[in-house]
């Protein structure tokens, strides 16, 4: 059954983000099957970052109605488990209010489905830091699980699920809220070890 389209909703306040790629079906940006959307704009353009590419605002394509409904109709089967928010950096001053309103409206309409969001701000930044903005409490009330830090090089391991560095947290947003600290997202335990017993 399909749950409709949005009608008529651009970012507010006249706020154009752009998007570099979105991927369907996507197993690395989250747990799960998703789809993925990369935003563009980021101003912090980590040494080593994987994708370069996606540091310009103006990289890629609008981030419309058509697009932003083409997400929500990917999300509908069963089988996608939901949407993860990349970059870029989606926790840019401009990224945040153009993202607001539609991740608003994914948790409204599929409140099963999780919501990753990954930024290279820390937790503690988007809370009370210079990049928190009137729309920052709003979008980190609609994302379940927030993969914070910025990547680092000298960091780097391979073995880490859903993150590239050891500095990088996966954090737990609906229990962070409940306990007023920061929460880690418990993964699989056989993920967790590295082994398979």
């Amino acid at each position: 059954m399909h749950r409709g389209l949005l009608q008529n909703h651009l970012p507010e306040r006249g706020c154009k983000v752009n998007y570099s790629t979105i991927k369907y079906c996507d197993i690395a940006n989250g747990e799960g099957v998703r789809t993925t959307l990369f935003v563009s704009g980021c101003r912090r353009r980590c040494p080593f970052c994987f994708n370069e590419e996606a540091w310009s605002f103006a990289a890629g394509r609008l981030f419309d109605d058509e697009t932003q409904n083409a997400i929500l109709a990917s999300l509908e089967p069963a089988y996608i488990d939901g949407l993860s928010v990349l970059g870029g950096e989606p926790m840019e001053p401009e990224n945040q209010r153009g993202l607001v309103s539609f991740l608003e409206t994914v948790k409204a309409r599929y409140p099963e489905k999780s919501i990753w969001c990954y930024t290279g701000d820390t937790y503690e930044e988007l809370v009370s830091g210079p990049k928190r903005t009137e729309d920052t409490e709003r979008l980190l009330a609609s994302i379940d699980v927030l993969v914070d830090g910025p990547f680092i090089q000298e960091l780097k391991d391979i073995t880490l699920r859903f993150r590239g560095s050891s500095n990088q947290r996966i954090i737990d947003m609906a229990a962070t809220r409940a306990a007023g600290k920061v929460v880690l997202w418990a993964d699989d335990p056989v993920f967790a070890t590295h082994t398979m017993d």
